[in-house]
Order: structure tokens, then C-alpha cells, then sequence
């Protein structure tokens, strides 16, 4: 026999996949609602790139384009009873022309270790300010964490901080999460907390548990 080849659905998984069969279970309305739930995930991942194709080519939005996200999301198969622009559009538009007035590069991996790297939305360094600014866009509504940007933030200085001649204490950051309806921010200069003592007992953490993991799984950091 020979077998159809599908190439297009090369590395794509279906939603009634036969290796994740919990759906079995499912009667109308959790099939409906966990279908929601995973065409969430796939909206935030078609949104931020997006966002990147529109900061790499420093093309700023503004409150006219609505119809093109839009499209670009039913291009993405992505069902229009699904779409609802105005939920995450302001956002998006905010998110985008920010990191471009910034001056920010979009999906920069940030690697100390084979256990520990991650992709940024967006992030600059001003090597001459010592400046250090991270970006990351949400799509959804769950509750924003501040750890998440404060790990790309160690991630950053473990990387390049030997190289370049600074540490944690001699850098000042602003860390944004553009999540609708708002842009919350973190600023090294805030007195109300001391950020870089937080990055600081981060990177030792990942120092830690790289270490850890090196010596129990045999990969060393490259």
C-alpha cells in the first residue's frame, strides 16, 4: 500500500490528536471551551509574530489597522467567531511603536546554559547608558508575572556581563508586560524595591541548578 504523504501537516498536531486523547472524555461544551482555550494559545503566537515582523521592519501601527491583524489572523486558520480585535489591539499598537521608539530588537534568545536560556519579546542594551530595557507583549488575561522579565533579565547579565565588563550593580533596566488594558512597569530606579538584588538571587539560582543539572544529566554549558 502506499500511504498519502500530507506534507502540509508536516510537525503540526491536531486538536483530536490520537497521543493526547483526553478528549475522549469530553462532552460538547468541554470540547467547545477546550478548543477556545487552545486557539488562545495559537492567537498570542501568531500576535507576537506579528508584532516582531512589524518592529524588525520598524513599521509602526496605528489605530486604523485593525482589519490587517484581523487578517492576519484568519490567514493563520484561526475562526472569525474567535477574533475579537478590540480585546488586545490598543495593546498590540502600544506594545509595537514603543519598541520601535525604544530602539528594541525582537525574539532574542538569552542563553547561560543548555537548562537555561529563553526568547525575549523584545530587548535593548544602550552600551554607552548601561541601560538594559525588556518588553514582552500578552495576549491573554491571566495574571502577569514580573519573575518572567526579571529571569530574561539575569539571563541577559550571565550571558554577556563577563564579556562586556559590567555586573547586575552597574546597569540600570525598565522592564515592561503590554497586557491589555495596561503597561505594567518595573524601573530600577524604583525605591520601593531593589530589582537588582532580585536579578542578582536569580542568576545565582540559575548558576545553581545549572550546575545541578550538568552533573546529574552530563551537558555541560557551551
Amino acid at each position: 500500500m502506499i500511504f498519502e504523504q500530507r506534507s502540509d501537516l508536516k510537525g503540526k498536531h491536531a486538536f483530536l490528536s490520537p497521543s493526547k486523547s483526553s478528549w475522549m472524555n469530553y462532552d460538547d461544551d468541554k470540547l467547545i471551551a477546550t478548543y477556545k482555550n487552545s486557539m488562545a494559545t495559537d492567537i498570542g503566537t501568531i500576535l507576537h509574530g506579528y508584532a516582531a515582523d512589524r518592529i524588525i521592519h520598524r513599521a509602526k501601527m496605528n489605530k486604523y489597522e485593525k482589519q490587517d491583524v484581523r487578517l492576519e489572523l484568519l490567514r493563520h486558520k484561526i475562526p472569525d467567531q474567535l477574533i475579537n480585535v478590540e480585546l488586545y489591539y490598543d495593546n498590540l499598537v502600544a506594545y509595537v511603536n514603543d519598541a520601535i521608539g525604544f530602539g528594541l530588537t525582537p525574539e532574542v534568545i538569552l542563553y547561560y546554559s543548555d537548562y537555561a536560556f529563553g526568547t525575549t519579546d523584545s530587548i535593548r542594551f544602550d552600551e554607552k547608558n548601561k541601560f538594559l530595557r525588556i518588553h514582552d507583549y500578552k495576549s491573554g488575561y491571566s495574571k502577569v508575572h514580573m519573575e518572567q522579565l526579571e529571569a530574561y533579565a539575569a539571563l541577559f547579565v550571565l550571558q554577556y556581563g563577563k564579556k562586556m565588563g559590567f555586573t547586575i550593580n552597574d546597569i540600570s533596566m525598565e522592564l515592561r508586560i503590554y497586557q491589555s488594558p495596561e503597561v505594567v512597569v518595573l524601573n530600577s530606579d524604583d525605591t520601593s524595591i531593589d530589582l537588582r538584588k532580585i536579578i542578582f538571587e536569580i542568576m545565582n539560582l540559575y548558576i545553581h541548578n545549572s550546575i545541578v543539572l550538568e552533573d546529574f544529566g552530563g551537558v555541560k554549558r557551551r
